[in-house]
């Protein structure tokens, strides 16, 4: 007989398994692990002596991911007798799982302090690849030759095994501090401490520091007030709740490897003073910020702000190496109590592989290319390959489509193929299936079975004669504008100052009619979680010519504005009248074409009033979203590798 441990879980990429597998190597047992529609098996044999123990460790040391929602064990006929192994196409950009993190603050190890720790299926692997095959010869840590220590690690079972870019104080990369007076290096445990020491002091003391971490430039500082890029770490594990509102699930998503950053609730009214209602959290994730924060918490400090930057960014002090470093988005995650998914960035769900439709198509979206590896597709950043050979490229409009990649190159629409990716993803090939696609402007689409169809393409908005165009609206529209420049003189010169661009968003010129802070979708967002009442109002989202209609839309905020209603509900009725709008608009197309799916995507329904809206109004038709990948931008090389 075979113990079986099954691990549920909604993402197909590896890391997690490959961490078992680790671990199970590491205690010799025999054993099968695969991952497959939803779960991670492992297969024992029952009777080995160290069965219990490895089950200890595996409870002990397996990362917390966000993506894991279960778990249960029964034992099976038949018994392993080989040990399991892994393959390494690619590595992705992680947080530091609890092993790394122990040997970071373990006096005792070989990497105290030792920013760069990491291990074969944790921390910023991802960052350090050049191109492809994934080996050391391949990546920034090509000059870096392991110490003796170090190679008997990578042929050690274990989690350092077969770990491309491992290092330690003895053979790995000094950092230089480097402020306006003096410039110093790290290169062992008592400079690395003193290092970050000097760097958290430096941040406690008001000043600004630029750190290049290993997923790239950061900007940490500590301010009561946040700018409109800033992201507030919570540093203190105990105080988080302290600070923040959070759900159970937020709670354990900050805290697991994958590192997400959350759009959550503040709690402590001197912090929302500064922040606001909502802040974008996330808690320290690779060596520099663990470490960064360890320092920072000695000195009392619960939390900071940092911002996404790069080497030319203005410091009082620099924290820098000389590894060339690849950089990812974020991975921004949308929680409710009942639903999940990524909103949007590149890190966890790139690289990956995907099942391979189509051998002679090319897949280039936003610096991302679908190729050909190994009998699948493998999506990742187009300067990891050299070349590919391939009959046909599907090119994403816009700046990617201006590059000629190849001779038969078909441009493909940003909304067509981040549709196509979830119908890919949930293997709904050949069923009829509507859906909606919405970053700034709504556009509806339906998949026949074959193809996908824009049924009701996106209309740009033009502001250029935006105030003609409202006073001909309707019958006594032009009162309206009347109104608006004698009552609200301010809120008109906004519009007339508007007609004179011509690269306005539509939640862009939202935000600078409601005079928020933040002049785009974000800004909207966070006025509208102020809202604290139980319905709002019903802003004006019908269609005209069978297109949304931005002049109808803006005139409703406007003589709502005129009204004294105030800019939190405005916010949140915006968002809860379009969910109303794509609910009925979608309902209406399955009636029309008889199908049974609806499939949502695009960023701006990572918005907890829009999305609670269509959950309610859709609850007897769950719409399909992506799973692995973001419903945003950056699903669409997947998409293009099946149009």
């Amino acid at each position: 007989m075979a113990f079986v441990l099954e691990i549920q879980t909604s993402s197909t990429q590896p890391y997690i398994k490959n961490y078992l597998i680790s671990l199970i190597r590491a205690h010799e047992i025999p054993s099968k692990v695969v991952q497959q529609k939803g779960k991670i098996i492992c297969a024992f044999a029952s009777e080995h002596p160290d069965l219990q123990i490895c089950l200890e460790t595996i409870a002990q040391q397996l990362p917390a991911s966000c993506f894991l929602t279960g778990s249960t064990h029964y034992d099976l006929d038949g018994e392993p007798t080989e040990l399991p192994d892994f393959e390494q196409l690619f590595t992705l950009s992680l947080g530091l799982c609890p092993s790394c993190q122990k040997e970071l603050f373990d006096p005792a190890s070989r990497r105290y302090y030792y920013p760069f720790t990491s291990c074969t299926h944790c921390g910023a692997n991802e960052s350090f690849v050049r191109k492809y095959p994934y080996e050391r010869i391949n990546t920034s840590f090509k000059f870096v030759r392991a110490c003796e220590a170090c190679e008997d690690e990578l042929k050690t079972k274990g989690i350092k095994e077969k770990h491309v870019t491992n290092s330690c104080h003895t053979c790995g990369v000094p950092v230089r501090l480097v402020n306006k007076e003096n410039e110093r290096y790290a290169n062992d445990a008592g400079s690395f401490r003193t290092m970050f020491e000097v760097a958290a002091k430096a941040i406690n003391d008001n000043k600004k520091v630029l750190i290049k971490t290993t997923m790239g430039y950061r900007l940490f500082y500590l301010a009561e007030i946040a700018g409109d890029d800033s992201i507030l770490m919570m540093i203190n594990a105990s105080k988080i709740t302290d600070y923040l509102s959070l759900i159970t699930e937020e709670f354990n998503a900050l805290l697991s490897i994958e590192r997400p950053i959350l759009n959550v609730a503040v709690k402590d009214e001197s912090l929302k003073e500064g922040f606001g209602a909502t802040v974008y959290a996330k808690y320290p994730d690779e060596g520099f910020t663990i470490l960064l924060g360890a320092e920072l918490q000695k000195l009392g400090v619960d939390y900071c702000s940092y911002e996404v930057a790069d080497e030319t960014t203005d410091a009082d002090i620099l924290m820098d190496y000389d590894l060339e470093v690849s950089t990812q988005s974020d991975m921004r995650l949308f929680l409710n109590k009942d639903v999940q998914f990524i909103a949007e960035g590149e890190r966890v769900s790139f690289p990956s592989l995907a099942p391979l439709v189509n051998e002679d198509l090319l897949s280039v979206a936003h610096g991302l290319v679908g190729v050909q590896g190994h009998g699948r597709l493998l999506f990742d950043k187009m300067e990891r390959f050299d070349s590919v050979t391939v009959k046909h490229a599907n090119v994403l409009e816009g700046e990617d489509a201006q590059t000629q990649y190849h001779s038969s190159q078909y441009v493909m629409a940003q909304d067509e193929a981040s549709f196509m990716s979830v119908v890919a993803e949930h293997q709904y090939f050949g069923k009829k299936c509507v859906g909606a696609y919405f970053d700034e402007e709504p556009s509806f689409l339906y998949y026949d079975g074959k193809k996908v169809i824009r049924i009701v393409p996106p209309i740009r908005f033009d502001p250029k004669i935006l105030i003609e165009q409202m006073r001909q609206l309707r019958d006594g529209s032009d009162r309206l504008v009347t109104n608006l420049e004698e009552k609200r003189p301010e809120v008109y010169a906004k519009l007339l100052a508007l007609q004179q661009r011509d690269d306005v968003k539509l939640f862009e010129a939202v935000a600078i009619l409601l005079d928020l802070k933040d002049k785009s979708m974000r800004g909207v967002t966070k006025e509208a979680m102020r809202f604290v009442g139980k319905g709002g109002i019903q802003i004006d989202t019908h269609v005209k010519d069978n297109r949304f209609d931005h002049v109808a839309f803006l005139a409703s905020i406007i003589s709502f504005q005129l009204a004294d209603v105030s800019t939190s509900i405005l916010s949140y009725s915006i968002f809860e009248s379009f969910g109303d709008y794509f609910s009925e608009l979608l309902q209406e197309l399955r009636g029309k074409t008889k199908a049974e799916t609806v499939i949502l995507c695009g960023s701006h329904f990572a918005n907890q009033s829009l999305f609670s809206r269509m959950q309610r109004n859709l609850k007897q038709t769950p719409p399909l979203m992506n799973i692995n990948y973001p419903i945003g931008q950056e699903n669409a090389v997947v998409g293009g590798a099946y149009l």
